[in-house]
């Protein structure tokens, strides 16, 4: 199974005057994982759809906020 948050651990210098972030994180679309759109896959119904922004399920991604930040210190 994929997660579509990914992390990684950035270089910093000893040197640096600010305060280090030790993990960062962004954010991969779910279709960058479908290599193309197989036929027949559920769809939202068309009030969901608006909502989700997506018709099909399988592309949907929410966004999460920038609040949800992991902190490893």
């Amino acid at each position: 199974m994929y997660t579509q948050t990914k992390y990684y651990y950035p270089y910093h210098s000893p040197f640096d005057p600010c305060k280090p972030i030790k993990v960062k994180s962004y954010e991969t679309p779910p279709n960058l994982y479908m290599g193309f759109q197989p036929p027949s896959l559920p769809q939202f119904q068309p009030r969901e759809a608006l909502y989700h922004g997506t018709l099909w399920p399988a592309l949907f991604s929410p966004y999460p906020g920038k609040r949800e930040v992991v902190d490893n210190e």
